[in-house]
This record gives C-alpha cells, sequence and structure tokens, in this order.
C-alpha cells in the first residue's frame, strides 16, 4: 500500500462532489482516525489503485499458466526419463 505522508512536497487540487452516504463515510473515518478528510481520501484512492494492480499482475500470471505445456501427458511420473542422465 501507498503511504499517505505529511510531508508530500507536491499536490495538485481536485473538486470532487460526493453523494451525502460518501461524505457521512469519509467524515466518520476521519474523525475515528483523528485525520484530516483529505487523507482519508487520498489513502481509499491509493488503495483503489493499489488493488487495481493487484487484479492486473494476477491477470498477466494466470495468463502464463499451462504457457509451458509440453504436450507429454506423463511428464510427472517420468520427468527423471525426460532429464536423460543429467542430474543437477
Amino acid at each position: 500500500m501507498i503511504e499517505a505522508s505529511a510531508t508530500i512536497s507536491h499536490m495538485r487540487r481536485l473538486q470532487v462532489q460526493l453523494t451525502d452516504e460518501q461524505f457521512a463515510e469519509i467524515a466518520q473515518r476521519a474523525e475515528a482516525g483523528d485525520r484530516p478528510m483529505a487523507a482519508v481520501i487520498r489513502e481509499l484512492i491509493n488503495d483503489a489503485l493499489d488493488d487495481a494492480a493487484q487484479c492486473v499482475r494476477w491477470e498477466r500470471a494466470l495468463a502464463a499458466v499451462g504457457g509451458g505445456h509440453s504436450g507429454l501427458g506423463d511428464v510427472s511420473e517420468r520427468h527423471d526419463d525426460y532429464l536423460g542422465e543429467e542430474r543437477w
């Protein structure tokens, strides 16, 4: 997770409109953590971005599954035969 820091050197200002429910939830989290609402919003955005990046990594990993298929059905039983005389 990307951590928010009080010593961030450059920030860009953005205006965002929230529903009453979103505002209340963010205000509650901010009050519970004794933090500004902006810090809570930045944390939520970072978490969402991290989750999206994790999904992309999982999709790439799953797409690679089976990519090295040998076409042989008995490799797990006869792996030593396929390796030949050479041992690691």
